[in-house]
């Protein structure tokens, strides 16, 4: 991935040939690694990363870690690091994590760290993952997230947090669990005898064993305190007066001592520990920068050898940090001392950063500097390849900290604004920041003189040529996606229209979004062959442009089409198409390719092979959501419901839907199958006509409503629904609605040429007439149905009607119109062929109400050692949808235990 990692981040702190070695405290965090997490929590100033690195060093485990930073508040850069951390150890692990922040939406976290434990569970050796400084992270979404990952932690696996304050995590639970491992201030202050030694081993004072007593007794053993006293001792006569001048609480200690170091440094070395005290990490050619000296690398390295405030971050000794306390001491004496020239210092490490490749760096130096003219240009460039890495959260961040006005003049910021706010769902905002890159573009014409951006005297409006060149079509493209969100589809087809015509052919990356735009308007009004031409024609440019994993989530999109069109080998030849250019590409788990098993699963279910329907379900299931696109877990519920629906589950059925809408995002793609008419479907099958109704009630549906493709499902669940109360109350006004509504339906659908939804809406008029008891009439619509199915080999539409449709299948095969081969399998599929029954009764006979196929399930595993937990894991349905079988199966056998039910069972033979 091409998303930037901070190596530096990733390297244990290396310990100072002369620190003290503490063996009470090393023994501590040994014995933590018998449970799940060692928490390191103390005040600035204790030793922590010392004594975390330094145990870390001698530890008989491979150990991973990572030095936090405020950045890493971004959810998607924190996982990226704490991901990069583990592989620094084990390089295996978390190859499809990484690809899932591709996506072009933030993907589930949990779903990406299920993977990356189940990676590291397969690890055949023990890890530690250290993460340092953790009170810089101040966000729910990630403490929520380690939380998930502490809870699911594999045996091997051991967690050191170490930080200033307590995390947001359930510390009591943990407690009480015995999970927990803990170090605070009273634990990791020096005693006396180690006071003793770091004095002298680590600064080279030679104190009297009463002046070491007073001086720990007056930092309380704490080493920052002790340190910058040292430093502040050294060449000093009065050494007892010096200890006795001071006192006071910790920060008293700071500000007095580390006064007292800096005033006795050389000015050479105060101006320049002052200077480069605005940066967070420290690069001799990037100090010389900001100071405007040659001798960077000599002072950090003079720095280091007298034991100041300094942290190595790699092994080569290149790049430092102060220690975080020492780090706020100089800058608040910095703010006081040279107010005036902070903002330089932080523009010399903007442009030192720019000109070494980190844009990142740049900008946040350029914002410190309150250089946000600087800020804006660096910005502006950099705005296409975060698109491209999906890090438009964090270039929202970067637009909101510059002044608004700013951001107004600059009409190419405001169109990358706006379009930063779509892809993040949000469409508050849009409509203003596109407003206002218009209102720059009449400026610029009003002008009558392109700006020339590399002119002192006018000012800027611009940075990046090309885009600016593209405004036009970019601003058209933006409103496009704009109005068709919020349902405006004349207005989304115009704008993706101009996009297309003003765009130059080689611009996939706009008229690729466009083209596809215009197929989702399309198909949102039903013109379907239209749909899927611009669609495909819009996905083809999008891997033009290099967005493969995109590329692969549209042909979830084509093949839709495909099937409300009723062309399944189409639809399946575009799911297998769509794996192999992930093969092709090298990540044949890349983003997307679950959704491609969740669809080929549907189209074998349809076939009637329910089995490689629920193998391919599993296969998706395990493969992992971070290898879907956000609708993923709502599609791969909607499919597993009507492989159980197609098993004769329908509780399970209603159960799967029920969590499917609760994981309904909408996005651009029309919700032409809502699931709240899915699950109305299933209430019909079951009987329950009331709360179908209110349904139809609370969605405003009857009969003489005007037809509109997106609706057209649920006006023909309607017609389900009104056939079902006249088969139940037989009042004949619901069969004419009903009738009335399916032909207005089929009119629409065959102009529609959407094969799919005709052959549904064929088959429900021809049971409708079967109600009545016109065979003559029903087999009519019915023969035209088998017709348009036959040939994509369509079955459960079909099987799913149960025994009415059987009959009337075996009437259409005696008239012999009829596609005869094809009824005969479909027949088959019954259990049935024409003129004889299958040579083994079926196993319901001797029941008065037949046993479905999922309760024959149910019913194999009551008579094997499963408990009721693991029958309900093995058939992948909840423990009450499991009891709910049970309770019906009993009541069918006429028993009420498990073991009275097999052995009735076995007396039926229905084993």
């Amino acid at each position: 991935m091409n998303i930037p990692v901070l190596a530096s981040k990733l390297y244990i702190p290396v310990p100072r040939t002369k620190v003290v070695f503490r063996p009470r405290l090393i023994e501590r965090l040994n014995e933590g690694l018998e449970r799940k997490l060692t928490l390191v929590s103390a005040s600035a100033g204790f030793g922590k990363t010392t004594l975390v690195s330094q145990w870390a060093v001698g530890c008989d485990r491979a150990v991973a870690w990572l030095s936090l930073d405020e950045r890493d508040n971004d959810l998607t850069r924190f996982f990226l690091h704490l991901i990069a951390a583990v592989q620094s150890i084990a390089e295996s692990v978390g190859k499809s994590a990484f690809a899932a922040f591709e996506s072009s939406q933030s993907p589930p976290i949990e779903s990406i760290l299920t993977v990356l434990l189940n990676e590291i569970s397969a690890l055949q050796f023990k890890i530690v993952l250290v993460l340092d400084d953790y009170h810089l992270i101040d966000s729910e979404r990630i403490d929520d997230a380690l939380l998930f990952l502490l809870e699911h932690l594999p045996p091997h696996m051991h967690l050191v947090i170490a930080t200033r304050e307590n995390p947001q995590l359930p510390l009591g639970r943990l407690r009480a669990g015995g999970h927990l491992t803990e170090l605070r201030d009273a634990d990791l202050r020096f005693t006396p005898d180690e006071a003793a030694a770091f004095l002298h081993q680590a600064i080279g004072l030679d104190l009297t064993a009463g002046e070491i007593a007073a001086l720990e007794s007056r930092t309380e053993g704490w080493i920052a305190g002790l340190q910058l006293a040292a430093l502040s001792m050294q060449g000093r006569e009065d050494i007892p007066g010096f200890i006795r001048a001071f006192s006071g609480d910790n920060r008293y200690i700071v500000d007095y001592l580390a006064e007292e170091v800096l005033q006795r440094q050389p000015e050479p070395v105060r101006r320049f520990l002052l200077q480069t005290s605005v940066l967070d990490r420290l690069h001799g050619p990037l100090c010389d920068a900001v100071t405007g000296q040659a001798e960077g690398n000599v002072r950090l390295s003079d720095l280091e050898k007298g034991n100041f405030f300094i942290v190595p971050l790699d092994d080569r000794r290149q790049w430092y940090r102060y220690h975080h306390l020492f780090a706020d001491v100089l800058s608040a004496h910095l703010k006081a001392d040279q107010p005036d020239h902070i903002g330089s210092l932080h523009r010399r490490a903007s442009i030192w950063y720019e000109r070494h490749g980190s844009a990142d760096d740049a900008i946040r130096h350029a914002l410190a500097a309150e250089d946000f003219t600087r800020a804006a240009d660096l910005i502006e460039p950099a705005c296409p390849t975060m698109a491209k890495l999906r890090q438009e959260a964090a270039t929202l961040r970067w637009l909101k900290a510059l002044p608004d006005e700013l951001v107004r003049r600059r009409p190419v910021l405001s169109v990358w604004y706006a379009g930063a706010l779509l892809t993040l769902g949000k469409s508050e905002g849009v409509e203003e920041r596109l407003r206002d890159a218009e209102s720059g573009l009449e400026s610029t014409a009003d002008s009558h003189e392109r700006p020339d951006v590399r002119s002192a005297s006018a000012e800027k409006v611009f940075v990046d040529e090309v885009e600016y060149r593209r405004l036009p079509g970019s601003t058209a493209m933006y409103r496009s996606a704009l109005a068709l969100m919020t349902g405006d589809v004349i207005g989304a087809m115009k704008y993706a229209r101009l996009v297309l015509d003003l765009m130059p052919k080689d611009a996939y990356l706009k008229r690729g979004p466009a083209s596809a735009l215009l197929g989702l308007s399309s198909w949102t009004s039903g013109n379907l062959d239209e749909a899927y031409r611009l669609f495909a024609d819009g996905m083809a440019d999008v891997q033009r442009g290099g967005y493969i994993s995109d590329a692969i989530g549209g042909t979830n999109a084509l093949a839709d089409i495909r099937i409300v069109q009723g062309r399944l080998r189409q639809a399946m030849s575009l799911y297998e198409r769509g794996l192999q250019l992930a093969i092709e590409h090298g990540d044949p788990v890349m983003r997307g390719t679950a959704d491609m098993y969740v669809g080929m699963g549907e189209i074998h279910r349809e076939r009637n092979d329910l089995q490689t329907a629920m193998q391919l379900l599993q296969k998706s299931e395990e493969q992992g959501e971070h290898t879907g696109f956000p609708q993923y877990r709502y599609r791969w519920r909607v499919a597993m419901a009507r492989v159980r629906e197609a098993q004769g589950d329908l509780q399970s059925a209603l159960d799967l839907l029920g969590e499917a809408e609760r994981f309904y995002v909408g996005d651009l793609f029309p919700n032409v199958r809502p699931v709240a008419a899915m699950k109305t479907k299933v209430l019909i099958a079951q009987g329950k006509l009331r709360e179908a109704l209110e349904w139809a009630r609370a969605h405003g549906l009857t009969a003489r409503d005007e037809l509109s493709y997106l609706r057209e499902f649920e006006h023909i669940t309607l017609a389900r629904l009104l056939l079902a109360r006249f088969r139940s109350d037989r009042e004949y006004s619901f069969w004419h609605e009903a009738i009335g509504l399916l032909e207005r339906l089929r009119q629409a659908a065959e102009e529609g040429e959407r094969a799919g939804s005709t052959i549904e809406i064929l088959i429900l008029t021809a049971l409708a007439h079967h109600m009545k008891g016109d065979t003559p009439a029903a087999l009519g619509p019915l023969e035209r149905a088998l017709t348009l199915a036959e040939p994509e080999g369509c079955f459960r539409i079909f099987v799913d009607e149960g025994q009415p449709m059987e009959i009337l299948l075996r009437a259409a095969s005696k008239r012999g119109s009829a596609p005869k081969e094809y009824v005969r399998r479909l027949l088959t599929a019954f259990g049935r062929t024409e003129g004889k029954t299958s040579a083994k009764p079926a196993p319901n006979h001797s029941l008065r109400e037949p046993l479905s196929e999922r309760e024959r399930d149910v019913l194999r595993l009551l008579g094997t050692e499963l408990s009721g937990p693991d029958i309900a894991r093995e058939l992948m349905v909840s423990l009450n949808t499991l009891r709910t079988h049970t309770k019906n199966i009993y009541d069918k056998l006429g028993v009420n235990n498990r073991r009275a039910a097999v052995r009735r069972s076995e007396e039926l033979d229905l084993f």
